[in-house]
């Protein structure tokens, strides 16, 4: 695999062209790393210094608490940012984990190098630090659009305020999302059991069909 490929779609580098990117990379001391299903690349409580990135696969930001109960926060795929949030706040520990949802290569830099000028003075370092806040900035959005479906009251509306906001964001009816059920209850913050049965209820009254991860909204839900 070309590992620089997926780059340039990878908003951190937005506007830097690629043999720009090239020179870019050793100078913030990217390193790549392989990283098999459900094997953990960040802990929490490990210091965040790396900002990493998504070359193939995807990884979930998770959150464990004290028995081992866990909630998905967000799905990363190819091009995609992980860490940058609790790195750029100069946090001393990860409050989450980061684990590989299937097998994976990933690309680590180096914050510091992301928000200090080299000793050869990049041009494009301006632009990479303003990209970063950009990158930023759409994570918060990602972030309060997560928090609206979570604040919805019942297991269907959580159900419902998410797949609709997929669907919008595919523009189409018919959407596949990156979660198993499982995967999905620990999403939504809801009860997989409870989850299951909601979504059959939903299926017979005909507002939506599901297999595995794939949906289609048929029909507005009354109320």
């Amino acid at each position: 695999m070309n590992r620089y490929a997926v780059l340039k779609d990878c908003p951190l580098f937005s506007g830097i062209n690629e043999t720009d990117v090239t020179a870019l990379l050793a100078c913030l001391n990217a390193r790549r790393q392989s990283a098999k299903k459900d094997e953990y690349i960040f802990l929490a409580g490990d210091k965040p210094s790396s900002v990493g990135i998504v070359l193939s696969g995807s990884v979930r930001v998770l959150q464990e608490d004290y028995f081992g109960r866990r909630s998905i926060l967000s799905h990363v795929s190819p091009g995609g940012l992980f860490a940058e949030s609790f790195t750029c706040a100069g946090k001393d520990e990860l409050p989450v984990s980061i684990v590989s949802a299937e097998s994976s290569e990933i690309m680590t830099i180096d914050y510091r190098k992301i928000v200090t000028s080299c000793t050869s003075a990049c041009s494009f370092h301006t632009r990479l630090i303003m990209n970063m806040m950009s990158i930023l900035a759409e994570k918060n959005i990602q972030l309060t659009k997560k928090v609206g479906h979570l604040s919805r009251g019942t297991i269907r509306d959580k159900l419902i305020s998410f797949l609709a906001d997929q669907a919008a964001s595919e523009n189409s009816s018919k959407i596949t999302i990156p979660f198993n059920k499982t995967e999905l209850a620990e999403y939504l913050c809801v009860d997989r059991s409870a989850m299951s049965r909601e979504l059959c209820s939903m299926q017979k009254q005909g507002i939506l069909s599901c297999s595995k991860n794939s949906y289609e909204l048929l029909k507005k839900p009354e109320g």
